[in-house]
């Protein structure tokens, strides 16, 4: 009886499942290349015979409906396999990051308390180590991949370990494609426990279900515009909920998939120009590798195959738009933004092509709109996705306030936490993204900052992003984070740490001013430009501090504003402000 009221909650929740794709792969790509992952490649029909006998080799061994199964591994094709396998019998996949320390895994592990956990040579260096701890829910390890095709020191290893550790591969057993194989759901339609990338604080497990992650899906599908004939190039990790997703809408349309171990600049410039590349995903950071790189190969002209990139993760600077709009010259360049809890993407905005509405049948360019409005209203992120409602909570048009979204693809709950519910009888319903912005008379979503990253200074609220937006017009400055470092007078000081263009100069009482006195950089100069751009006055940087090093960002290329701050506090002695 509990079993078929956990059957029927997970149909309840919306009757989708992630498998379905797998009628679509074995028919249109049944005997046509479907994954490439270095030397190995399967059809259609191989990919889902090898997942459909994965799932009938883990109900063999007494996987069940419910059971969380946690995987820390580089991308490959055996990884997508076990995504829908997993989900095949009802059991629960939790992606976890193979970066992470030890401390980082156990806390994870602790909090799923899974009762498999699949691995590979990428987390060898905290894996061993685990043994230590008594992880007792643990039932089974498992090594994903052929242990033939591994490192002998790792296998060693393996086979020395305190826990019993299985190949994957032969957890498989023999199978034909067979409708009599039918998946089973997990309760409440969890399909995965995907972790917040943790910009600040501990990461938190974020439970989404089989209809979420379906209409992402296809939100991707329809505004990127994938279709069947795309050749998709996994670049961002399947541990990360962008690359999920994105992967989710290939699979669902039965796309052929590249997959690289993970991104490097080389390694992808390579694979495009190999396979013919049509479709990725980046992240600003990726992005500005992989122009550094081209920059550097000037015989790469595999430019032309690519005709989708989606953004996500940061909004792309003016001069990548520029660079990746010229390499790229038939790619359609889309940018998302959104966040784990809700299953990715809210809103989409296509940035190689004018987007932005001035009047009725009037367009201009992005870099324009944003010029003439940031000081009111922000960054413009575009227009949300068909499933996805946003309100902001404040009143009139144009006014700032937090940014809330509900509907099918906000997540279930945080993991070991009450179903998600908002206590605040004006909000019901609604998921608080944590996120300061305003949404104009045409439906765009304009981005003001973080509440978290809010700064009090002398009673007013300063939003980091809208100062930055403004100090990157300066010619002189590719970079630049602003943070509140505690003061006496105005609880929190506004400080910008700055990384300076080649051929610039910072300039303080100590140093000799350069030939040209156009190219150098004051506190003074910097300060005169933001009232020239009519920077409101407390908004404006009291210190400017030059910063040496790139600046720390999260794996999937999010900014550790906490970590900056921490820095421009231990460095403040060293620039007192005459301001």
């Amino acid at each position: 009886m509990e079993e078929q009221q956990h059957q029927e909650r997970g149909r309840g929740e919306g009757g989708g499942h992630i498998c379905q794709c797998l009628s679509q792969i074995g028919r249109i790509r049944r005997d046509s290349v479907f994954t490439i992952f270095e030397n190995r490649r399967k059809t259609g029909l191989q990919f889902v015979e090898s997942v459909q006998s994965l799932s009938l080799g883990l109900s063999n061994l007494g996987l069940k409906t419910g059971d969380i199964v946690a995987i820390a591994a580089l991308n490959s094709d055996f990884y997508l396999e076990w995504m829908l396998a997993v989900a095949y019998v009802g059991a629960i996949l939790s992606p976890l990051n193979y970066r992470w320390s030890l401390e980082e895994a156990t806390s994870a592990l602790l909090l799923l308390k899974p009762v498999m956990l699949v691995f590979d040579q990428s987390c060898a260096f905290w894996y061993f180590d685990l043994q230590t701890y008594n992880l007792s829910f643990l039932r089974w390890h498992v090594c994903l991949g052929d242990t033939a095709n591994l490192p002998f020191d790792f296998v060693h290893h393996i086979a020395n370990s305190a826990a019993a550790v299985i190949p994957s591969e032969s957890l498989k057993t023999s199978v034909q494609v067979s409708s009599s194989l039918e998946y089973q759901w997990a309760p409440e339609g969890v399909v995965l426990i995907c972790f917040t990338s943790g910009t600040s604080g501990r990461p938190k497990g974020v439970a989404i279900g089989h209809t979420a992650l379906i209409v992402q899906s296809l939100a991707k599908i329809s505004i990127v515009g994938y279709s069947k004939d795309d050749v998709y190039l996994h670049t961002a990790p399947l541990c990360h909920i962008g690359g999920i997703s994105s992967g989710m809408a290939m699979l669902m349309i039965a796309s052929c998939h590249v997959i690289l171990p993970k991104f490097e600049s080389r390694s992808v410039l390579e694979a495009i120009e190999q396979h013919h590349v049509s479709s990725l995903i980046t992240v600003p950071a990726m992005m500005a590798d992989l122009i550094s790189c081209i920059r550097s190969c000037k015989s790469w002209k595999a430019g032309i195959f690519l005709k989708k990139i989606l953004n996500g993760g940061g909004q792309l600077s003016a001069e990548l738009i520029r660079d990746a709009t010229e390499i790229f010259s038939n790619a359609k360049l889309i940018s998302a933004y959104g966040m784990t809890e809700t299953c990715s993407s809210l809103t989409f905005m296509t940035l190689k092509q004018s987007s932005c509405r001035v009047s009725e049948g009037q367009y201009r360019s992005i870099s324009e709109v944003q010029s003439d409005l940031v000081n009111h209203m922000g960054v413009c992120v575009g227009k949300p996705a068909p499933h996805v409602e946003l309100s902001v909570s404040g009143n009139g048009s144009f006014s700032i306030g937090r940014i809330l979204t509900r509907g099918p693809h906000v997540m279930l709950k945080y993991w070991n936490q009450a179903p998600l519910k908002i206590s605040d009888s004006q909000c019901q319903g609604w998921l608080d993204t944590g996120d300061i912005g305003c949404m104009d008379d045409y439906g765009d979503i304009w981005l003001v900052g973080r509440a978290n990253d809010r700064i009090k200074s002398g009673g007013e609220n300063v939003y980091p992003e809208e100062v930055e937006t403004i100090l990157m017009q300066h010619p002189g400055v590719s970079s630049i984070v602003v943070v509140g470092v505690p003061d006496a007078r105005l609880s929190e000081m506004v400080v910008a740490c700055l990384q300076i263009k080649e051929n610039w100069m910072w300039v303080n009482q100590n140093s000799h001013p350069p030939e040209r006195k156009e190219l150098q950089l004051t506190n003074e100069s910097l300060y005169n430009y933001c009232k020239e751009k009519k920077l409101t006055r407390f908004k404006i940087p009291k210190i400017f501090i030059p910063w040496r090093r790139p600046f720390p960002l999260t794996s999937t290329g999010k900014l550790r504003r906490d970590e900056v701050r921490r820095e421009a506090i231990l460095q403040l002695h060293l620039y007192p402000s005459k301001l």
